[in-house]
C-alpha cells in the first residue's frame, strides 16, 4: 500500500491510467453509468485508487439513481476532506482523499438517513477491497471510527 508520500506529476501519470489521472488529479468526472462500481453490490472497503487509503464501506453504499457510486458516510471523519468547487458555473462541494488529495467526486445534502448526505463519487477514483468485511473493522493505522460528520477542509 502507498504511504501517502507526495508524488510528482510524472509519478502520478505512471501509477494511474489516463482516465484515473484525469479524475483524481485534474478533478474530472466519468460519465454516469459508465464506471465499474455504480451498480456494485459486493461487500468490502472502498479505498482511494491513488493511495489505497480506506474511504467508504460497502455497507454505507446505496443506489442513488445517479449512475455513480453513492455513499451516505465515510469510514471516518478523517478519511475524506471537502472544499468548495465553483467550476461549471455552479457551486458544489468537492470531496477528495485526505491522504493524497485525489478528487473523488462531490457531496450533496440529499442522501438517506442517518446522515442525509450523498457522497457521489467516480468509480475510477475507487478500488474495492474485498479482503475486509464491509463496514466493520479496519486494521493498522487506518481510520476506525464513523460518525458521519463532514469536514470542511
Amino acid at each position: 500500500m502507498d504511504d501517502g508520500s507526495p508524488k510528482t506529476d510524472a509519478e502520478w501519470r505512471e501509477l494511474l491510467s489516463g482516465e484515473e489521472y484525469r479524475v483524481l488529479r485534474e478533478q474530472g468526472t466519468e460519465p454516469a453509468f459508465s464506471g465499474k462500481y455504480w451498480d456494485e453490490k459486493q461487500s468490502g472497503i472502498y479505498r482511494c485508487r491513488g493511495c489505497g487509503f480506506p474511504l467508504f464501506t460497502a455497507a454505507a453504499k446505496y443506489d442513488s439513481g445517479t449512475g455513480w457510486p453513492s455513499f451516505y458516510e465515510p469510514v471516518d471523519n478523517d478519511a475524506v476532506e471537502t472544499e468548495t468547487d465553483s467550476s461549471l458555473l455552479m457551486t458544489r462541494t468537492e470531496v477528495h482523499c485526505s491522504r493524497c488529495r485525489g478528487h473523488l467526486g462531490h457531496l450533496f445534502p440529499d442522501g438517506p438517513q442517518p446522515t442525509g448526505l450523498r457522497y457521489c463519487l467516480n468509480s475510477c477514483s475507487l478500488q474495492l477491497d474485498q479482503t475486509e468485511a464491509s463496514g466493520d473493522s479496519l486494521s493498522g493505522d487506518e481510520p476506525n471510527s464513523s460518525s458521519g460528520e463532514v469536514s470542511d477542509g
